[in-house]
């Protein structure tokens, strides 16, 4: 089985302490849930119509490990402190290479 990446870009953080709450509770509950993260922070170069918008990469053992990370009371407590306007994100979880 594959491992799996959540990768999330931040289109606009519209609350900072909404995020900071927000990563206080996500980090324990995402490596709780097996994630280990690969990177944090404004992209180095952007190229071919990329953006300089902060990206989070986190692997997991398997996409079904990444989706129950999503799903996790504990991952629900961070979503909720950030609250439904604290950023416009895209987020998503790709399959890894076997």
């Amino acid at each position: 089985m594959p491992k799996a990446y959540w990768i999330s870009t931040y289109r606009a953080i519209n609350n900072p302490d909404a995020l900071a709450a927000y990563s206080k509770l996500a980090g324990p509950a995402l490596t709780a849930a097996g994630g280990r993260f690969l990177a944090r922070s404004v992209a180095a170069h952007a190229m071919e119509h990329g953006l300089m918008q902060r990206t989070v990469i986190i692997e997991f053992p398997s996409v079904e490990a990444a989706k129950a990370a999503y799903d996790s009371p504990a991952y629900k407590q961070a979503l909720a402190a950030l609250g439904k306007d604290g950023v416009e994100r895209d987020m998503r979880i790709v399959a890894g290479v076997e």
